[in-house]
């Protein structure tokens, strides 16, 4: 009998901050793998467009508004799903925000702000996510990174630290929740064309010449690029991967880059 290691059949995700964008990207791709979606986010009027979206597709998905930086609220909307739709086997923390401001300038407000969302929210909803998962035997748990988890960058410093820590915090749930078959990974995009970098994807763009340059792939990334990390990632496929973050970037970690004259 052959087994598809990449079925996700019978399985439910929550995927935080799914709404669009690459968070909508990765729940779709483990629809198509047959996990159930489960999304979050602080907007009711936000979740109603995104379950439109995904019926558009052919997807029935789930919607649940919740701050995934009030313990208190994370706590009562994970138990609220997994009575009203089901345990959750996959956890996919994607919601995220940036401020894009310079250190010198930056309110620490702001940077608390970034940081509560970035590092702090994946500790809390996996915390709430996990205990449920430990006592059904496990699960899988995937962060959603970035570069800058690696990279320093102008103008991101808050979102930096975050993602930094965030690679950190990956390690360490593994660490501590491998022993009960729980794999925790982490996935950390690149750059990707999406709605909110359509302005500066165009030709002439100095930052888009930068990415494409920069990119060894030579190309900016598609969002369904990302579904195979995270499918793989949710799947048994990688029962015995822990504590590693997957960089979907098109290879620009793996390179110092080339001469700006260079063809």
């Amino acid at each position: 009998m052959s087994i598809n290691l990449f079925d996700l059949t019978g399985k439910t995700a929550l995927v935080t901050g799914a709404v669009h964008g690459l968070g909508m990207a990765m729940a779709k791709g483990l629809a198509k793998a047959g996990a159930k979606i489960v999304v979050n986010d602080l907007s009711q009027q936000a979740i109603d467009k995104a379950l439109l979206e995904y019926k558009t597709c052919g997807i029935e998905a789930y919607g649940y508004v919740f701050n995934v930086t009030d313990e208190a609220a994370v706590v009562k909307g994970i138990a609220t799903i997994e009575a009203e739709v089901a345990p959750i086997d996959i956890l996919i923390n994607n919601a995220g925000i940036i401020k894009r401001t310079s250190m010198i300038e930056m309110e620490v407000a702001d940077f608390t702000a970034v940081v509560n969302v970035d590092l702090i929210s994946p500790f809390i909803v996996s915390k709430a996510v996990a205990k449920g998962m430990i006592q059904r035997g496990g699960g899988k748990i995937i962060n959603i990174c970035s570069m800058m988890s690696e990279l320093g960058r102008d103008s991101v410093s808050a979102y930096a630290a975050a993602k930094g820590g965030l690679k950190m915090l990956t390690k360490n749930m593994a660490t501590e929740w491998a022993k009960y078959n729980i794999q925790t990974n982490g996935i950390g995009p690149g750059y990707f064309a999406t709605s909110q970098t359509a302005p500066i994807r165009v030709d002439g763009h100095p930052f888009n010449e930068f990415i494409i340059n920069r990119t060894p792939a030579a190309r900016w990334g598609d969002p369904e690029d990302l579904q195979g990390a995270a499918i793989f990632l949710s799947s048994k496929a990688s029962d015995f991967v822990n504590g590693h973050v997957v960089y979907v970037d098109g290879g620009i970690l793996a390179t110092i880059g080339k001469p700006s004259n260079e063809n």
